[in-house]
């Protein structure tokens, strides 16, 4: 027990009696760990905030969009993205494709609102009422459009959170009341709850239904005749099928739009699994990035740990001289000093641990929509990152210690 001890409070007596420099030499460690963990917690977190965004619009959606369009030869042209999905298309996936429960075509485009003496502009979201279940939306009041409602085309409208509070005002229940959309009286049937900031969040859009736009506006239509949409979502029976519908909507549609062989998809699959997978691997990549630049500061840290210890060893050659001459061998010296290198980069990280967590959890007070994740992997990676540092860097100035001519050193003044 002594022999682990006697080197441990060595160390320490030599850090504290030199506290300004103990002190100054932790600096680097204390930024640099303190910046590590603050930077993976808040990307952590930012992560987890994303996914649940995405998760939030159900597990079992697939969205279904047009592709951007490629010229001749397949270079990609000026025109962006082509509407190549319609309506018929819709209303085939839902009769074709096996372990589809709701499909929703979504028309959507721009309107300027006016109630009374207030206006404002909102996204116009015309689509079935498949989607309030497809897209796992819900209603604070009044209700969202029903199947008759859709078959009538009746003229009534959902309101997002933002755009009924900004319309009627904080607090107020606009379900009964009229507004003007694009100069078509129509009746405000249910506000849906607050999403706030989230992937295609609800609350600064409108709902109506699909016909109703048809027939109050001018219609894109394909060379075949059908109707245009932006869009089509559909929900799952279960996660577990999203490969063999993504497979079985492919065929359809290539059937459908008349592709050849060798012709690209006019479209896009995406299901929410995939897109929350592509985004916590983009975000990851994104963590580690900014984990590996804080990093940098405890390189620099590491180097002060180095530059102090040499320093340490010339000041120290008398004594190191003194205790080789009684018998010290070279790895108790060699120890010694090393332990007084992981000593003070063990101390920083200690420090920037508690410096880092409160770093994150200042960002998520201020930031109300990021909650910072700070999890035991990224301290013990953070903590004994530093650690290894201080061995790292410390290595070289032990060594050297250890390796003094014992006469030397009792010369030396």
């Amino acid at each position: 027990m002594r022999r682990v001890l006697d080197p441990l409070l060595s160390a320490w007596s030599s850090v504290v009696a030199h506290k300004l420099r103990s002190f100054l030499t932790m600096l680097g460690i204390v930024i640099g760990v303190a910046s590590v963990i603050a930077l993976l917690a808040i990307g952590r977190g930012a992560e987890n905030q994303i996914i649940s965004s995405i998760e939030s619009l159900g597990a079992n959606l697939v969205q279904i969009s047009p592709s951007f369009y490629r010229g001749p030869g397949g270079v990609r042209g000026g025109g962006g993205i082509t509407q190549t999905l319609t309506l018929e298309d819709a209303m085939a996936i839902e009769e074709q494709v096996e372990h589809v429960v709701d499909v929703a075509p979504i028309l959507q485009s721009s309107a300027q609102l006016i109630a009374g003496s207030e206006n404002t502009s909102a996204s116009v979201i015309g689509t079935t009422s498949a989607y309030r279940v497809t897209y796992n939306l819900e209603v604070a009041t009044g209700a969202f459009f029903s199947d008759y409602d859709y078959d009538r085309a009746a003229k009534v409208v959902v309101l997002g959170a933002t755009v009924s509070e900004e319309l009627f005002g904080e607090g107020a229940d606009p379900v009964g009341e009229t507004l003007k959309l694009n100069g078509n009286i129509v009746r405000v049937i249910g506000v849906l709850k607050e999403k706030g900031a989230s992937m295609m969040s609800s609350d600064d859009s409108v709902y109506v239904p699909l016909t109703f736009v048809q027939q109050t506006s001018a219609q894109q239509r394909t060379a075949q005749g059908d109707h245009v949409v932006s869009s089509i979502g559909l929900s799952l029976e279960g996660t577990g099928y999203s490969e063999q519908v993504t497979a079985d909507i492919t065929e359809l549609l290539r059937t459908r739009h008349r592709l050849t062989a060798d012709a690209e998809d006019d479209f896009n699959i995406m299901s929410t699994e995939e897109i929350a997978s592509q985004v916590s691997e983009a975000m990851g990549i994104m963590t580690i990035f900014l984990g590996a630049i804080a990093a940098i500061s405890l390189l620099v840290g590491g180097i002060g740990v180095m530059n102090i210890m040499l320093v340490s060893v010339l000041e120290r050659t008398r004594e190191i001289g003194i205790r080789k001459a009684l018998g010290a061998q070279e790895r108790t010296i060699w120890t010694q000093f090393l332990i007084e290198a992981a000593l003070l980069t063990f101390t920083g990280g200690l420090i920037g641990m508690a410096a880092g967590w409160g770093i994150a959890y200042g960002v998520g007070y201020f930031v109300e929509e990021i909650t910072p994740m700070v999890e035991p992997d990224i301290v013990a990676l953070a903590v004994g990152v530093s650690v290894g540092i201080g061995l790292f860097f410390g290595f070289y100035p032990a060594w050297q210690a250890s390796r003094l001519n014992p006469i030397d050193a009792l010369r030396a003044e």
